[in-house]
């Protein structure tokens, strides 16, 4: 964006428009960090939450019609709707998220409403190779793009292979360490 020159650790922008990530000095990532603001570009902040309650069973999931166990959705403020994507052997694919199923998930958690649009995504793992639960984590929408792209690079057969599971873990692992619980909604009295 400008003449400074980057460091290996460095901050992102996204492009609303295109959804291109790039990569920012210091002061062009602030130049886009008010989510207010109508830009063109929007800075991704470095959050991580975690639901320790989150409410969610194997039949919503499948409501959502994405065919594995690990997706990541985020607010798409151009399109106007929530949209979801899952790692495979070709990259991040989109899945036509079925609003409806959404909403019931966000509904029964509300929690899940404190996902800045663009930024960030909602995380989740589904319950497969021996759990019987799903952990769902915000992060950053390059946490989840820079996962995949690992994932693509060691792809191998129907399910990702061994060494797939094994940075999935890892990663996890390091979300979960990262993440503070999100702030619980109060009901309404």
């Amino acid at each position: 964006m400008c003449a400074e020159p980057i460091s290996e650790a460095h901050q992102h922008v996204v492009n609303l428009e295109s959804r291109v990530l790039m990569c920012t000095c210091r002061g062009c990532y602030l130049l886009f960090s008010d989510q207010q603001a109508e830009l063109r570009y929007r800075a991704v902040p470095d959050r991580y939450l975690s639901f320790p309650r989150f409410d969610l069973d194997a039949r919503q999931y499948d409501e959502l019609e994405i065919p594995v166990g690990l997706a990541f959705l985020f607010k798409n403020s151009v399109q106007k709707r929530t949209v979801a994507f899952y790692p495979g052997p070709a990259g991040a694919t989109e899945s036509e998220l079925p609003l409806e199923a959404w909403e019931r998930i966000v509904e029964a958690n509300p929690e899940l409403n404190q996902l800045l649009p663009d930024v960030e995504a909602l995380l989740i793992r589904g319950a497969d190779r021996g759990r019987n639960e799903f952990s769902c984590h915000v992060v950053p929408i390059d946490a989840c793009y820079e996962l995949v792209g690992q994932l693509r690079q060691l792809w191998r057969g129907f399910d990702g292979g061994t060494e797939v599971h094994e940075v999935m873990d890892a990663f996890f692992a390091t979300v979960a360490e990262r993440a503070k619980p999100a702030t619980p909604v109060k009901e309404p009295s």
